[in-house]
């Protein structure tokens, strides 16, 4: 029997900033470590579907030595509950247009992102958009936190090498 790899997306609202930035940090840390995770991100809306992520957010990315550039923005669906273990909601209001389009059968584990964050439990990721870089800066921060987070949650030592 194949062994079975942990799926995980991360959601915000127009998949471009927040869930990125998370999808970005957390392959890079499941490519580091040689781990067959699959790794993907979403959005509650759909007006940025197959959009690259905001430039501000590539850029964080690359200044950390992650390249985001080749995602592309796409709707959340029902049928993610079925595919993905792990559903990462990037705020409260993501978190219940979750709830509201679930299957009532799923299975996936849905959560605020910061739940895997000691001592962030239940607070959300502020979405830079609106703002300047410095947003982006702390999103960034947030999506390591979590891609560490992600990685206790499932068993493997969250340092960062």
């Amino acid at each position: 029997m194949a062994e079975q790899y942990p799926s995980i997306v991360f959601v915000c609202l127009g998949n471009i900033c927040r869930s990125p930035l998370a999808d970005g940090a957390l392959r890079h840390e499941v490519a580091r470590r040689g781990l067959g995770w699959t790794v993907d991100s979403a959005g509650t809306g759909g007006w940025h579907a197959g959009d690259a992520p905001d430039k501000r957010a590539i850029a964080v990315a690359a200044r950390h030595g992650v390249d985001i550039s080749g995602l592309r923005g796409r709707q959340v669906h029902a049928r993610d509950f079925t595919r993905f273990d792990l559903i990462l909601a990037m705020d409260h209001d993501n978190l219940a247009g979750l709830h509201a389009i679930a299957p009532p059968d799923h299975a996936a584990d849905v959560r605020l992102a910061l739940d895997l964050v000691e001592g962030r439990e239940g607070q959300a990721v502020a979405d830079p958009y609106y703002g300047d870089a410095r947003g982006f800066d702390a999103t960034w921060a947030d999506a390591q936190a979590i891609a560490r987070g992600v990685l206790r949650h499932f068993g493997v030592d969250g340092r960062y090498a």
